[in-house]
């Protein structure tokens, strides 16, 4: 397995992997890998013959005062994660390497990013979007490999691809859950340990909204009402949001049917955690 930090050796790599017929996979992570990132690596490895996993903290996604500088990094461990996974080739820049001192171009889109994370974390999507483009450009695999947890960005993904002719496939794959069902995520290490006791109630009340919905309830102010009062029974959390909308278009429905995604995002003490439940 290969580190490297350097555009134009990275971009090199996989254009020779390509003349030769390889298929090759990419997955964008921000490291500090857990097991959901490394299922995404194996599902990568299972369906091409090379796989990328670029590891990068990006900047322009974290807006003023959220947790860019104490985001957790350790390369160290997140390599040994890749290649226990197969992974052949880790692309690890710096920011001066992904943006120049005169960097002026960004990617962004209308409707998809303005409601759920983007209603509070209003520059986020648009860094998403700029630094998957400029991912896609660097490293021109046939596939990449997303968490459905980040269900919008996996929505907004799939959509800059549509719009402006990517020649990639998007993947997406399910969440990973701890064994009290709370889902994997790098900002887990945030909580204390009450805290983590008490964040299982995201998926406690995603639970409680899918078991009305088995039951027949189609009604989304209802579903959503269902997970709100769940919510409310935990002394820690306070709700960023809680929407059900069309997972096409991330916005709200007044009906379940069709493609539509659940939603939430809650801060357990100072930690913001997001869940959601897609159903297609």
């Amino acid at each position: 397995m290969k580190i490297s930090g350097k555009i134009d050796e990275v971009r090199a790599q996989v254009k020779e992997w390509k003349k030769q017929g390889l298929s090759v996979a990419l997955v964008p992570t921000m490291g500090y890998l857990h097991e959901g990132h490394k299922s995404l690596m194996e599902r990568a490895r299972k369906e091409n013959d090379k796989v990328v996993v670029s590891i990068f903290v990006n900047p322009m996604q974290f807006g003023p005062n959220e947790d860019l500088e104490s985001y957790p990094r350790d390369l160290d461990r997140d390599s040994k994660i890749c290649e226990a996974a197969g992974v052949d080739l880790i692309f690890h820049p710096e920011v001066e390497e992904m943006y120049g001192p005169d960097f002026h171009a960004y990617v962004d889109m209308h409707t998809l990013p303005e409601k759920l994370c983007g209603a509070s974390r209003p520059v986020h999507f648009r860094g998403v979007q700029t630094v998957v483009s400029k991912l896609f450009h660097i490293i021109p695999a046939d596939r990449a490999y997303f968490g459905q947890k980040d269900a919008q960005q996996l929505a907004i993904i799939r959509r800059m691809v549509m719009d402006l002719n990517f020649d990639i496939e998007i993947i997406g794959c399910p969440i990973i859950r701890e064994e009290d069902g709370l889902a994997k995520s790098s900002r887990n290490t945030y909580l204390s340990e009450e805290e983590r006791k008490q964040a299982v109630i995201l998926n406690q009340s995603l639970e409680a909204a899918m078991d009305a919905i088995n039951a027949g309830e189609k009604d989304a102010a209802k579903v959503k009402q269902i997970i709100i009062d769940k919510l409310q029974t935990c002394p820690l959390a306070k709700i960023d949001y809680v929407e059900v909308v069309s997972f096409d278009t991330i916005q709200p429905i007044e009906k379940v049917e069709g493609a539509v995604l659940i939603a939430i995002a809650v801060y357990i003490g100072t930690t913001r955690l997001i869940d959601n439940r897609i159903l297609m």
